[in-house]
């Protein structure tokens, strides 16, 4: 959805929306730069304490979340994580030969870590909620 009017040359353009059925309360919001060297494998298995959004400014990245096939995500593109219980498998750089960036805005339980790994035990546990691999 594009939004401009006669009293301005701004033009928004709609990325991604989402409603959110949960939301931390309170809550914490930080928004990061995430910068994944050519090749990089990007973080082990990992969730959040709340939904993330993001946006990918340049590069590629592999994304997966449980339940979902693997995608590549590319520059111009947003994303989201519901976070929760929703393992994050993948978020590694596509590019072999080029550093990719993007930035996320974490809605975040206070007190709790923003990211937490998730073990080799969980992982076998719930092996069965992860899609078909390629």
């Amino acid at each position: 959805m594009d939004v401009a009017d006669n009293r301005s040359t701004s033009v928004l353009t709609m990325l991604n929306e989402r409603q959110l059925s949960t939301m931390p309360q309170p809550v914490d919001v930080m928004t990061l730069l995430v910068e994944i060297p050519p090749g990089g494998k990007g973080l082990p298995p990992h969730k959040h304490s709340g939904p993330i959004f993001g946006y990918m400014i340049e590069g590629e990245m592999l994304f997966e979340l449980e339940g979902e096939p693997e995608r590549v995500i590319r520059a111009g593109e947003a994303f989201f994580e519901p976070g929760g219980d929703v393992i994050h498998y993948q978020d590694g750089n596509n590019l072999p030969d080029a550093t990719s960036r993007f930035v996320v805005v974490m809605h975040c339980v206070p007190g709790q870590p923003m990211l937490s790994y998730v073990d080799d035990d969980e992982l076998e546990r719930r092996r069965d909620r992860r899609a078909p691999r390629p």
